[in-house]
């Protein structure tokens, strides 16, 4: 028979106090929070000052507690990654149908960020070396991201980040960054051919999440160019599933 597992009693006990305290929505004193959960007095008001000190547990005027804001943000975090649950794995089948790392980036609070990636041994990431809140005028997946927004967007992000010159080929000034974003062949997929990283070329096509942009894309060698189009007929209906995927309501 195998050991039974360690558990930590008080983490146990404050739990529950977290979980008693979240039944009132106006907040309960300690004498009741400790009676609800089988708690001796003492106990519930020492875990409930620790509580209250790293911000589980907020004590209101009248000595009652409510949920603190590490615990809304604990929630807006889980929410965020149960959302992603949802796409990994169209992220990891169009990895394995292309044999190619998938990337996939959200523009939020003005940046451009990758949220996840699908990758493997057979379908190595590129070596992200430069931040993509720098570098979104390098890769594929920030250009797509920039060609989806309006005119005043575009113009606030542009100048906000200077057009480092990441490889020979990277494109360094706002017009032509601009120009060939817009007369792109594959739109709405935009390309990277080796502006991010030497060797490397990218397509990606947008995405949204709600009323959040984002974008979609696949990373493969150079010797691999030929195939930008068909990545692109298989990225498109990847990216509405994705969409789909991210936009259902729980």
């Amino acid at each position: 028979m195998g050991a039974s597992p360690t558990l930590i009693s008080s983490v146990q006990r404050a739990f529950r106090l977290l979980e008693a305290a979240s039944a009132h929505q106006n907040g309960a004193p300690a004498k009741q929070l400790a009676r609800e959960t089988g708690l001796p007095l003492a106990t519930a008001y020492h875990l409930l000052r620790t509580l209250v000190h790293d911000g589980y547990l907020r004590k209101l005027d009248d000595g009652g507690f409510v949920l603190g804001d590490r615990m809304r943000t604990l929630n807006t975090a889980g929410g965020g990654q149960a959302l992603l649950s949802r796409v990994r794995p169209a992220l990891a089948a169009l990895r394995d149908e292309l044999s190619s790392a998938v990337y996939l980036t959200f523009y939020e609070d003005g940046e451009i960020r990758v949220a996840d990636i699908a990758d493997g041994p057979r379908a190595p990431r590129v070596d992200l070396w430069v931040g993509f809140e720098d570098a979104g005028h390098a890769t594929a997946l920030g250009k797509s991201v920039l060609r989806e927004l309006d005119d005043e967007a575009r113009r606030e992000y542009l100048s906000r980040h200077p057009l480092n010159d990441l490889t020979p080929r990277t494109i360094t000034t706002a017009p032509a960054l601009i120009r060939e974003i817009e007369a792109t062949s594959l739109a709405p997929a935009v390309t990277d051919l080796e502006e991010y990283a030497l060797g490397t070329v990218c397509v990606a096509v947008p995405v949204r999440s709600g009323r959040t942009l984002g974008s979609l894309g696949v990373s493969m060698p150079k010797d691999q160019l030929s195939r930008l189009g068909a990545v692109r007929e298989r990225l498109l209906p990847a990216a509405g599933r994705v969409t789909r995927g991210l936009s259902l309501t729980i």
